[in-house]
């Protein structure tokens, strides 16, 4: 052969072998887990999402993911993957639950797990990569009522060809980019207006607590006609305060005056047993914002940027500490006592009340809490008369390492047992104690909480800041049996609100729901009549933060004393409309773009205007909402009369958002 040709022949080899590009293989959990959206806890490297060794189907794996479903993540590809691979599964430290595992590539599905239950040996996944520019994966709940779907990544690694490393995508911070902040609700008129619930109760001969909420031009100054005897009304401040005897249902003519005029309201103040709670508490909890930092310090300064907010005159009221506030060890007497972030709570709760507010905590009937504090196992009187010796207005009572006390397959009466306890201890204190249950909707807990004495039952698991969890938990959840159970004195809670600046810990960031999505957050828990608290940091609430939670109108509906829960009357592709029955006879309709979550696609957001693009038209008729003849609609966010309407609602409402009016017969 010529020299000339075999010298080209191997040029041309050696430039093709310098062409060809070095694979790399990274496994996953080497990225940062933050990026990661999980329906509770914390998505984790190399552990479960309970921080034990990943086990499938009695299989260990030294290396993956541990997610809670529904969760999602997405990885920027750029075309440069060639090959994924993994062991996917229920973790097996959860006995119950079924999950679908998915791996979407630009959009197409290109490997689904199909049902998972637990115990199931874990499903392999070895896929092509090629051509994919962005990969997102998907667990998604297997609906079958069990939030325990602890699923797992496990040896999750990609081969891809490039020196840049692939990052995840932060879907949650694409999501909030997407949408700027607006605010909608006028600011409050000079002139005075009574505020909040029109309804409050309390035990005979325990000690009564109510700040008459009010807006205007300060200074205000209050009246009360006809309050029952024991009760005293501080007329700066509007604080009702004292002890009643007699049983039975007083209306007291409340009066605000100003420099600008007068506003007067009907409060009926009802004493009597169980008589607690008769509109969905409204307030603030310490879990979403704090995690286990938590302190009096900062307990102390909620309060104080509650009232310079002014949201104490819109009918805001509970300030919950929850986990965290727990000392190691009981005292010698087996008392339960603080930490030494709380030195002294009895004087947090007296400087609370002083200002018209109330003050909650926080246990469970386990021997510890879910953040590894104390709980009240077998010491529920003992703590019971505490919190009452505190001055606590509040308790949440969380399930938690209760588990390992329960049997591995609990029954209808172990669900009932541990509360049936505190039930008892907290019947017999010296003050009323509103009682939350805390168990994420185990046992159908709609049906029996009242039994047990609460006045709020968690239906759900934990909410977080994403635009799935809120989707899962307030239009997937609310549409169960649970409905007929809500009335006053007993609510169905989808868990806390998770607007403002959130964190679950020392480090804050805003809240990933959209400007759009926060207002479809505060209407569909007011259409729900569920309890509302604030999660977020109340000293660094921003003036859309604090218009989203001072609107009149909207807590109205939460607070109707009424006390309905809103139905779902249309549900199609895209869009909802949910109905609920007003006291005065008018009803309140929200009508919800939710994007159409069906597809495992539409999970994801896969560009920059793909949460700004899809406003929607709906169109809901009068009959399909029980209603009939010419009806005055209000928008409720805008405070805004938008005329007669005759036979139907129709309304252009934007991606993921809400218009919520109240429909009111024409006279």
């Amino acid at each position: 052969m010529n020299k000339t040709i075999i010298l080209s022949l191997l040029t041309v080899g050696l430039f093709s072998a310098s062409c060809q590009q070095k694979t790399h293989t990274l496994y996953l959990d080497e990225l940062d887990m933050s990026k990661i959206e999980s329906q509770w806890g914390k998505s984790k490297a190399n552990k479960s999402i309970d921080g034990a060794t990943l086990t499938i189907g009695g299989k260990t794996f030294e290396r993956g993911i541990g997610t809670h479903a529904t969760s999602k993540f997405m990885l920027n590809l750029d075309k440069k993957g060639v090959r994924l691979s993994a062991q996917v599964g229920i973790d097996d430290e959860k006995t119950t639950g079924s999950v679908e595992f998915y791996l979407i590539g630009d959009k197409k599905v290109i490997w689904e797990s199909g049902l998972v239950k637990a115990n199931d040996s874990a499903k392999t996944i070895d896929v092509s990569l090629k051509g994919i520019k962005k990969l997102a994966f998907l667990v998604t709940d297997g609906k079958d009522g069990i939030d325990s779907d602890h699923a797992d990544w496990c040896d999750l690694k990609i081969e891809y060809k490039d020196s840049v490393l692939p990052e995840f995508v932060d879907q949650k911070a694409a999501a909030a980019a997407a949408s700027e902040k607006f605010i909608l609700t006028p600011k409050p008129a000079e002139t005075p207006r009574i505020n909040g619930a029109k309804i409050t109760g309390c035990s005979p001969n325990k000690p009564f607590l109510f700040k008459v909420p009010a807006t205007g031009v300060a200074p205000i100054t209050f009246t009360a006609e006809n309050l029952p005897e024991g009760l005293t009304l501080d007329a700066a401040t509007g604080i009702i305060t004292g002890k009643v005897a007699k049983e039975g249902e007083y209306t007291v003519k409340v009066t605000a005056t100003n420099a600008k005029g007068t506003a007067t309201r009907d409060l009926r103040i009802v004493i009597g047993e169980g008589k607690l709670a008769l509109t969905p508490p409204m307030g603030w909890n310490s879990w979403n914002c704090w995690g286990l930092s938590v302190s009096e310090d900062k307990v102390k300064s909620s309060v104080d940027a509650m009232l310079a907010a002014g949201l104490n005159n819109h009918g805001w009221t509970y300030m919950n500490i929850d986990d965290g506030w727990e000392a190691k060890e009981r005292a010698k007497n087996g008392e339960i006592v603080c930490n030494e972030k709380f030195p002294d709570m009895k004087r947090l709760s007296d400087y609370v009340h002083s200002k018209g507010l109330k003050l909650g905590i926080y246990s469970s009937p386990g021997t510890l809490t879910c953040g590894g504090y104390l709980g009240s196992l077998k010491h529920e009187e003992q703590d019971a008369a505490t919190y009452a010796k505190w001055g606590i207005d509040y308790l949440k009572y969380d399930w938690c390492s209760y588990g390992q006390e329960a049997p591995q397959n609990p029954q209808l009466a172990d669900y009932k047992k541990p509360y049936i306890v505190m039930r008892d201890a907290l019947r017999k204190q010296s003050r009323d104690i509103v009682y939350s249950l805390c168990q994420y909707g185990m046992g159908n807990v709609w049906e029996w909480g009242a039994e047990m004495g609460a006045q709020l039952w968690r239906t759900t698991g934990d909410i977080n800041d994403s635009w799935q969890s809120l989707y899962s938990i307030g239009f997937g959840r609310a549409t169960n049996s649970s409905t007929e159970y809500s009335k006053p004195g007993n609510w169905n809670d989808p868990d806390m609100l998770v607007v403002g600046k959130v964190g679950w810990g020392p480090s804050l960031h805003d809240s990933r729901l959209t400007a759009d999505e926060q207002y479809t957050h505060i209407s569909l828990w007011s259409l729900l009549s569920a309890p509302m608290l604030i999660g977020c940091d109340m000293s660094q609430m921003d003036e859309f933060t604090i218009n989203l939670l001072t609107n009149d109108e909207v807590i109205d509906v939460n607070q109707d004393i009424l006390g309905k829960q809103a139905k779902r009357v249309i549900m199609e592709s895209g869009y909802e409309v949910w109905v609920k029955d007003l006291e005065d006879g008018s009803k309140a309709v929200g009508l919800f773009n939710t994007g159409g979550v069906k597809e495992a696609a539409d999970y994801f957001i896969w560009d920059d205007q793909a949460a700004t693009s899809n406003t929607l038209t709906i169109s809901a008729t009068f009959e399909a909402m029980g209603i009939s003849g010419k009806q005055v609609v209000r928008d409720l966010w805008r405070q805004k009369d938008l005329g007669e309407y005759t036979d139907k609602l129709e309304m252009e409402v934007p991606y993921h958002g809400v218009v919520f009016v109240k429909v009111t017969p024409s006279k």
